[in-house]
């Protein structure tokens, strides 16, 4: 689309050399089309957000925070003897987040540490509880309507096992490939009948 576009201007602009304004501004809508960049439209913090939405379980360990979360936060905080909510220097910022690791076994993920920057962010941070459950896990443990059920488990087809329409398939040329390492143990595989080589 590109070539086609730059072989018309430019044979535009062969046949229009007698008129210089309009070869001028062509040229320059060719320039600002070509140099045109795509435009930011989100943050560090809408790219978050839009991971946190899709619910997967993420490298993280589970925490609940206590409920002296706070208190405790302010005492590491006090014990290293910080003046202000502001984290200062790197040095400063990293000895009281391992003081805080140190004291509720829970650390800040490197992707978070940047936003850190107050005593006050540490403190929502540790407040804030990380659930690691997996959200089809999470429906095993709520309690669904009678006309709605979840199957966890799937079916494979086998001719040899399945006799409920005593081992006919709705798609005779097609095999079932159990292909992961995890489920050979746990489904069987079949191999369907082919007409042809």
């Amino acid at each position: 689309m590109l070539l086609v576009y730059f072989y018309l201007v430019t044979s535009v602009m062969a046949t229009l050399r007698k008129t210089s304004i309009l070869v001028g501004s062509l040229q320059r809508s060719f320039a600002s089309a070509a140099k045109a960049k795509p435009t930011k439209t989100g943050s560090i913090s809408a790219v978050g957000e839009s991971i946190a939405a899709k619910g997967f379980l993420r490298p993280l360990k589970p925490y609940s925070p206590p409920k002296d979360a706070a208190e405790r936060i302010r005492t590491v905080a006090a014990s290293l003897q910080l003046k202000s909510d502001q984290l200062g220097s790197l040095s400063e910022k990293f000895e009281f987040l391992n003081a805080c690791f140190q004291e509720l076994q829970h650390g800040v993920p490197n992707s978070e540490v940047h936003e850190l920057r107050t005593i006050s962010d540490v403190i929502a941070f540790y407040q804030t509880a990380v659930n690691t459950t997996v959200p089809l896990d999470a429906l095993k443990r709520v309690e669904l309507p009678e006309n709605l059920h979840i199957q966890y488990e799937y079916v494979r087809f086998n001719p040899e096992t399945d006799t409920k329409f005593n081992g006919q398939t709705a798609f005779p040329k097609s095999s079932t490939l159990v292909t992961g390492l995890k489920y050979r143990g746990k489904y069987q595989g079949h191999e369907a009948k082919r007409s042809w080589p």
